[in-house]
């Protein structure tokens, strides 16, 4: 039986007066002590005196009943005689046990119907997991003909893009989602143009973004040496040996080093030159805070790996000096300075500029909580704080169904609150329930009574969540989410920017305005689709996953190879000719996880880095 008994076996040993078994005689003589019982026995009717004499004629008999107890003598035993009356005795009046019930015939036919449904479910969610894959190879053929060695395909023109510094960035973002999936061609066509051109784009380009180029090159190069081997001295049965994908990292790490090297602050510039091997802030003078706390788990796997604290050391100081800022109930600005070290503006948000920023105060104390060699309880710390006021200062509820939402403080917490939330912040379902639960499932952390009422309110908080950001993609005509929507609160609302669902329910509860409406292909509510499952098991969030993967086919899908971003989802979408790296990295990844065994990178032993890429918990890490 699956569902739990609502009561055990230690129930029959209870000891407490209201449950434990008393001999008859005791029964008896309590009885007959008592005045009001007196009274009654006195003023009783026939009837009831026979019944009397009746009880004590039967316990006469059965005192009268030979015995043919035996010692090991062969003769009679007169103890053994009056322990086995005396049994008998009280086998008669003792209630039986109270015991679990049992399952009837019927019953037992609906369970084993239930083990039938269950292989039935195994199957119907591998089918759809075998279309996700199609559709990750018929991106990447699109990819791999138009526009190989890109950053991007813009699948409309067949051609592609360098957007991110012309680092390839879809090839190394593609390749661990290929290593999971076990496509071993598009390994070897990934693994062999970045052993054979890599290198050499790194010691050329010019301009690259700290940020992205870390979590896209650096934290895919990373995941796919481990996830081809690593340190093991077996080769990979495909593609390069895993030397080759950490080589190419360290070689690029290196570079990127300059940004924190050449900043007079913890905080690191926000832009590197890679051939000339310098450094530069922005043309503002400011960095996200996202950027610049969004790098400490690919630096610290680095040298993990590596035997060499330099990266992990630098990235670290980043952490450690925001811990020492001034916040809001544990809530940061999104602007830092690295030329002061501190924050800039009030503007505080969980969407761009500010998402990740929370995301890896949980990551890094998860991936490092396994390490002796440092205390990072204060990650934890301020994650928990942040949490507490995202609750108290960003959540709402929307007008006139409840929907949950976290919206922004444009000027602070003295400032007015704006109902706005980008789909960027729907990484937040996930991450709450990764925290609560700390990557194991729902049940098992609650059979163990390792969840605090903190724990419990945060994954209430996502499950809210991600039913918000799923009714996002529900309330367009295409099934698939606007970049960014407000929500009708009771100071706030514009008529004529719905979603162009009509039958949808949160229809007057979501404006969408025309500069919002467009689809980039993003990832984050997937995301949390996939890790909301893998910890509550609700096979719901499998099936809201498999709604928004059938928009995707069926709007954004280019025949000739390739997905392509939308400009307008309330409507009948005119198509954007651009698909976005992370929509291989991402997207495609965390839906084949969604559909696939919990067995395949478990949470519990690997964190996801902001791109998706798998990094190993500390505990996990082999040493080259």
């Amino acid at each position: 039986m699956s569902k739990s008994l609502p009561y055990s076996m230690k129930d029959v040993e209870y000891d407490n007066a209201k449950f434990r078994q008393r001999s008859f005689t005791k029964v008896l003589n309590q009885t007959m002590l008592t005045k009001d019982v007196k009274r009654k026995c006195l003023g009783c009717s026939t009837g009831k005196f026979l019944v009397i004499i009746m009880l004590f004629g039967l316990a006469y008999l059965i005192l009268r009943q030979p015995t043919h107890a035996v010692s090991s003598h062969g003769i009679k035993d007169k103890a053994n005689v009056t322990v086995n009356t005396s049994t008998r005795l009280r086998g008669i009046f003792r209630k039986p046990p109270r015991l679990p019930p049992r399952l009837s015939p019927d019953e037992m036919h609906t369970n084993n119907k239930s083990i039938h449904q269950l292989d039935a479910d195994t199957s119907k969610w591998m089918g759809k997991q075998q279309q996700v894959k199609g559709a990750f190879i018929h991106a990447w053929s699109g990819y791999k003909k138009y526009a190989m060695g890109f950053d991007e395909l813009m699948p409309l023109s067949k051609r592609g893009i360098d957007g991110l510094g012309g680092l390839g960035a879809t090839v190394v973002d593609a390749l661990d989602t290929a290593m999971i999936m076990g496509e071993e061609d598009i390994v070897n066509e990934a693994g062999s143009w970045i052993e054979t051109h890599l290198a050499e784009r790194i010691s050329q380009k010019g301009q690259v973004n700290l940020f992205e180029t870390t979590i896209h090159v650096l934290g895919g190069l990373l995941s796919a040496y481990h996830l081809s081997g690593g340190a093991n001295v077996s080769s990979p049965s495909v593609g390069p040996k895993p030397s080759a994908y950490l080589k190419t990292a360290t070689i690029l790490a290196d570079r990127l080093l300059t940004a924190f090297t050449s900043s007079a602050t913890p905080i690191p510039f926000s832009d590197v030159i890679l051939r000339d091997n310098t450094a530069h802030a922005a043309p503002d003078g400011l960095s996200s805070t996202s950027e610049a706390s969004t790098l400490q788990l690919e630096f610290n796997y680095l040298s993990d790996v590596l035997g060499d604290q330099k990266y992990s050391l630098e990235a670290m100081k980043v952490l450690e000096h925001i811990k020492t800022l001034p916040k809001v109930e544990g809530l940061v600005p999104i602007y830092i300075s690295p030329q002061t070290g501190e924050f800039s503006g009030q503007n505080i948000r969980l969407g761009s500029r500010g998402d990740s920023y929370y995301e890896y105060l949980l990551k890094v104390w998860l991936q490092q909580g396994a390490s002796q060699s440092r205390n990072l309880t204060y990650l934890h710390d301020m994650y928990e704080e942040a949490m507490k006021g995202v609750r108290h200062l960003l959540v709402r509820k929307s007008i006139p169904n409840g929907l949950v939402f976290v919206g922004e403080l444009p000027y602070g917490a003295s400032g007015s609150f704006s109902p706005k939330m980008d789909h960027l912040v729907c990484f937040l379902p996930g991450t709450l329930a990764l925290g609560a639960t700390k990557g194991m499932t729902k049940s098992k952390a609650m059979k163990d009574n390792l969840l605090s009422s903190e724990d419990l309110e945060n994954l209430r908080l996502a499950e809210d969540l991600i039913k918000t950001c799923v009714e996002t993609y529900s309330v367009t005509s295409t099934g698939l989410a606007p970049e960014i929507v407000y929500f009708h609160v009771e100071d706030y609302f514009e008529e004529g920017f719905d979603g162009g669902n009509k039958s949808s329910k949160f229809l007057n509860d979501i404006v969408i305005k025309p500069a919002d409406r467009h689809n980039l292909l993003r990832p984050e509510t997937v995301e949390s689709l996939f890790v909301l499952y893998r910890i509550t098991e609700d096979p719901k969030y499998r099936e809201w996953g498999w709604q928004i993967f059938e928009a995707f086919e069926k709007y954004t899908k280019v025949d000739s190879g390739g997905y392509t971003s939308l400009d307008d989802v309330t409507s009948l979408p005119h198509k954007r000719d651009k698909m976005e790296t992370f929509f291989l990295g991402e997207t495609l990844k965390y839906l084949y996880l969604l559909f696939g065994d919990s067995n395949i990178v478990p949470l519990d032993k690997y964190v996801f880095n902001t791109e998706a890429h798998p990094i190993p918990i500390n505990a996990s890490v082999k040493r080259q």
